[in-house]
């Protein structure tokens, strides 16, 4: 079968006498498919009208006519990859969306629409190729318990959230149990995922309704429903009975370890300094490195307080190599990862979900269960994993060509050599193209 598609390929491309720019192929590369862990080695991949249509040996034989040969000797080619927890600062969504290409990212997921945005548009404009990510999710702005103070409040913001089209309805504060089990009940009703921060003062269970929670750092905050004893004090033993329960309810959980970084080095004075010479600030628009590159940073404020007897810095240190503990044990347990940064300040878009991989990585989760994170858990999650997720005949041709295996060290995710969006070769000045843009246009 393989070979009659490549037998009609080859027709097509020998009667368009070179002209047919539709037809791409990746020569002799390494595919790593992530529908299971291994590497093809040295196959041939061809994409037409935007999908993945064969994929093959390079030792069979092929004729060279009528369609672009992208020469994969040597380099590995994965999924594009997911970016769960995005937030739209910049008042640039074009600046942004190069960051994600150039970064090799091709899913998007925003996680709040601020006063004045429309992320619905900003769908829209992808889904028609106007923008240059294939693939943009909507969530609606952040609800607390001052938007929820009433069941009739929660009937007529879920109404609001399905007649616009949102995706998802994201909670970020409290709420009453009464409200909160009457906002799961509504948005079911009308398929509507409820996601974001866990509901610290119910038990854990209540949180493990919702289709995802957001932040490794929401069990910092939350108590054993047994024993009542905060999750930080129990030993390994104790994690792994609460990692087997969130195992068991299915439920997603966003990693956004990096933005949790970012605020601890926000409280050292030396690394705060060095992210004001780092060059990713080039990529932060002036308004946000006026936010958080000076002493207007909220976090700033919080380097010498103290809470219950401990210093601020002391505090978000320990905070943080625990929640590096924790996802490692959620790991290990198969709990569903979804990666996502939580784009924030040097939080920088496009760069910071590579860095989010390498904290995965430290952690001590295996670089293909990272690299899962990022493609085919972020594809089930979404219900695109008949498209996207994996590289397979028949998915949307959206990949990207690394110099070096991230198998080996998911930190050469970043060595990107090329990008296919919508079956479309990005080459690597082409890439850096985009990037200058952006920084132009921060300038």
């Amino acid at each position: 079968m393989k070979f009659y598609i490549i037998a009609v390929l080859l027709l097509i491309c020998s009667n368009t006498k070179g002209q047919n720019s539709e037809v791409l192929c990746i020569d002799n590369v390494n595919v790593i498919p992530m529908s299971k862990d291994t590497i093809l080695q040295e196959h041939r991949v061809w994409v037409k009208d935007g999908k993945i249509i064969s994929i093959e040996k390079a030792s069979v034989p092929m004729k060279n006519e009528g369609f672009e040969i992208i020469d994969g000797s040597g380099q590995f080619l994965i999924p594009g990859l997911a970016e769960m927890h995005y937030h739209f600062r910049s008042d640039d969504i074009v600046s942004d969306f190069k960051l994600f290409i150039a970064n090799g990212i091709t899913t998007v997921r925003n996680m709040a629409q601020f006063s004045g945005q429309d992320h619905i548009d900003i769908r829209n404009r992808s889904k028609s190729g106007e923008l240059i990510v294939p693939n943009y999710f909507t969530t609606g702005p952040y609800l607390t318990k001052s938007d929820l103070s009433t069941k009739l409040d929660v009937t007529e913001l879920v109404g609001q959230h399905v007649e616009t089209g949102f995706d998802f309805l994201k909670i970020a504060d409290n709420l009453t149990d009464s409200i909160y089990m009457k906002l799961l009940q509504e948005s079911q009703k009308f398929k509507l995922p409820v996601i974001g921060h866990a509901q610290r003062h119910l038990p854990l269970e209540y949180s493990l309704r919702m289709n995802s929670i957001e932040h490794i750092e929401e069990f910092v905050y939350l108590n054993d429903e047994m024993d009542g004893m905060p999750l930080m004090e129990k030993n390994v033993s104790g994690l792994q009975a609460v990692a087997r329960q969130i195992k068991q309810s299915g439920i997603y959980l966003g990693t956004t370890l990096t933005v949790f970084e970012f605020i601890n080095n926000c409280l050292n004075d030396q690394k705060f300094e060095e992210y004001k010479t780092d060059t990713l600030s080039l990529y932060v628009a002036n308004e946000q490195r006026d936010n958080f590159l000076t002493e207007k940073n909220d976090y700033r404020k919080l380097r010498n307080k103290t809470f219950n007897g401990i210093k601020a810095p002391d505090l978000f240190k320990d905070q943080f190599s625990w929640m590096k503990k924790f996802v490692k044990i959620l790991s290990d347990n198969g709990v569903n990862l979804i990666s996502g940064s939580d784009t924030y300040g040097m939080v920088v878009v496009g760069f910071s979900l590579h860095r989010e991989l390498e904290l995965l990585q430290q952690a001590g989760i295996s670089p293909y269960e990272v690299l899962l994170s990022s493609t085919v858990a972020p594809a089930r999650y979404l219900n695109t994993i008949s498209t996207e997720g994996t590289i397979s005949i028949g998915k949307n041709a959206n990949m990207v060509l690394l110099a070096k295996n991230p198998l080996d060290n998911i930190n050469n995710t970043r060595t990107i050599n090329g990008v296919i969006v919508r079956g479309k070769w990005f080459n690597k000045k082409q890439l850096n193209g985009m990037l200058e843009d952006v920084a132009n246009a921060y300038k």
